[in-house]
Formats: C-alpha cells, structure tokens, sequence
C-alpha cells in the first residue's frame, strides 16, 4: 500500500452488502451448449452492491454488475457445494478527488467506475430451498486513468450468505460424453476507444483508439491462444504541453506493437480475453509509462462473429485506459 493510499483510508473501515439473483443452467441446455456440462452447469445473473469505508471523503460505493458462478466438483448428494465467481460491473456514489472541495481523496477521481469482483465461496445446505455460505473475495474499483488520482482500490473481504432456491428438487448435475472439439482457428479484427487523464494538473481528457488483428487457435472448448499486432492512437499526441516539439508528428500519435492472445471461453458467446504485448514505438508522455502493456477485459457476441465488449489496458499494473471495444471474429477454413 503506498503513501497516498495510506493517508486515504487512514481510520476507515470497510462494509459492504450484496444481492444476487441468478439462473442455472440445466442439463437440457446442454443440448445447444456443451459448455454448460464442461463447466458443473454454471449460475448467470446480475447483483447489486453497496458498501461503505466509513469516511465522507471516500463516499458510499454501489454498483450493478453481471456474473457468472461455476460449480466447483458437485456432488448431489452432499449438503456442501463450492463455487468459483467472475463478477464485472459499473459502479457510482464515489465522492471524487477535488483540489478544493474534497482534497482528502488521493486515491480516486471520478464518481463512477468499473467494479470488479472475483470469489470463492463455500456452501452448507440446511434444506433443499436453503443454505448457508462462507466466502473469500477480491473487489477492484478503478476508472481507467479517465480521470485522476486513479490509484484504484483493492480490497479482499470475507463474506457471509444466505442463498433461497424457489426448487426443492435436487439439481440435475447427470453429464453425457462430450464430443472432442474440431480445430478451430479465426482471426479477430477489433477496434476500441476511450479517454484518458495524462496529469492531474491538467483536467483535459483525451481520446485514445486502438487498432488490432490477431490469429488465434482453440486448445480445447475451454482456451483459446494466438497472436497479433496492436496500433494505438493518442490524441494528446497533438497537444504541445503534452508533446513538445514533437506535437502533431505521427511518431507522437501512434505507438504499436505485437501481442501475446489468449481467451479463457465460458460459452459459445462469453469469453474472458487477455494480452500481453510489448511496443515497437511508444511515447512516454502519452501515458504509455512501460515497454510492456496488458490487457484484460470481457467480450461477448452479439450476433454470430461480430463482439463487443470492454477491458482495461494497463502498464505494469497502473491503468492506461479503458477499451470500449467492438470486433469481428473470421473463421478460417478447416484442412482437409
């Protein structure tokens, strides 16, 4: 934790409540989807989220999230069940870093932000519609470097439940054999924006793109790797008190790089996408602090091959901004 971190969240403390509703998928579903089956019938549902740190400064965080829950070797004849969870939000009610008004604050400068939430928790059943849960989870909340400070805040709290089943039949967790996958390859097209803060003594946002083509070959139903080249565009390129001399010259704009792919697929639709990369060309002053960059995010298909979806690309763990991202997917003809 550093210093500004500590000074933040000096005499604060941390609660916070949730709830979830979610559907389970079921083994009829597996008909349409073998992933259901591969991966002990997962739960798909969206949760709400409020908490507090016990400081004014700070504000009263909520959020609205999706997630999904995977079954962790069920058994249905136990009364305990375990379950990993990937939960991705947007959440509100920060009160934002302000050099006058909120000067306190140094960690976090924006009211809205993305919420991350991953979890493991473990299950007692006292009846068929009930049961009791423990659990252990990691709360990330960050803005992107949209706006700064944008330290983000990491949190790992223990957690209690109450779950409710509207069914008292026990769950149908019977498995068929599930076929081998064919060889799969595709390339995927995809083009991202967002904003980004360079200094805080400078309010400015300035939009950023990304540009990327990247191969990639399926390792089973599960994992998907490949890959690729990445373009950046950085408007503060142009902007004289960000570039100096350079401002306006293509080398100031542009930076690029080829990527390491790899997806961890959850459905034939939802997938978790991640990078790592490393630039040919970067530009310090455009924010791109590191020859290294990351990328982790979530896409999802809305109609056949054609994705959307959002992740935040970072460099050596501190943000450079959000990628609002949209995509084509081109499968490549099979050998015979």
């Amino acid at each position: 934790m550093n210093e500004r971190t500590k000074e933040t969240l000096a005499d604060s403390y941390y609660s916070g409540i949730n709830f979830r509703v979610g559907f389970q998928s079921q083994y009829r579903d597996s008909v349409t989807s073998v992933y259901n089956e591969l991966y002990n019938y997962p739960i798909y549902g969206i949760g709400v989220y409020s908490s507090t740190f016990g400081q004014e400064h700070l504000g009263k965080p909520f959020a609205v999230y999706g997630f999904v829950a995977i079954p962790i070797a069920p058994k249905v004849d136990s009364k305990w069940n375990f379950n990993y969870r990937i939960g991705l939000g947007l959440s509100g009610r920060f009160n934002p870093y302000n050099e006058e008004e909120n000067p306190l604050n140094l960690i976090i400068g924006s009211k809205n932000n993305v919420y991350i939430d991953l979890g493991v928790q473990a299950n007692y059943r006292l009846s068929q519609k009930f049961q009791l849960g423990a659990g252990i989870a990691f709360h990330h909340f960050s803005n992107g470097a949209l706006a700064l400070p944008n330290t983000g805040i990491n949190l790992l709290p223990l957690s209690l439940s109450v779950a409710y089943s509207p069914s008292s039949k026990p769950f149908d967790f019977r498995k068929s054999t599930v076929p081998p996958m064919e060889d799969k390859q595709e390339l995927h097209f995809n083009y991202a924006f967002g904003f980004k803060q360079i200094d805080r003594e400078n309010d400015k946002q300035y939009f950023k793109s990304t540009l990327g083509a990247y191969y990639s070959k399926h390792l089973g139903y599960k994992w998907r790797i490949g890959a690729g080249m990445d373009a950046f565009y950085s408007a503060s390129g142009n902007d004289k008190l960000v570039a100096g001399d350079k401002a306006g010259s293509f080398s100031a704009l542009f930076s690029y790089g080829p990527a390491f792919y790899i997806d961890h697929v959850l459905n034939s639709r939802l997938y978790l996408n991640g990078n790592v990369g490393a630039y040919l060309h970067r530009n310090k002053f455009n924010g791109e602090s590191s020859p290294i960059y990351l990328r982790a995010g979530v896409r999802y298909k809305v109609y056949r091959d054609i994705f959307t979806g959002v992740s935040i690309k970072a460099h050596a763990g501190k943000a450079d901004f959000i990628e609002w991202t949209m995509g084509y997917g081109l499968q490549l003809k099979k050998k015979k």
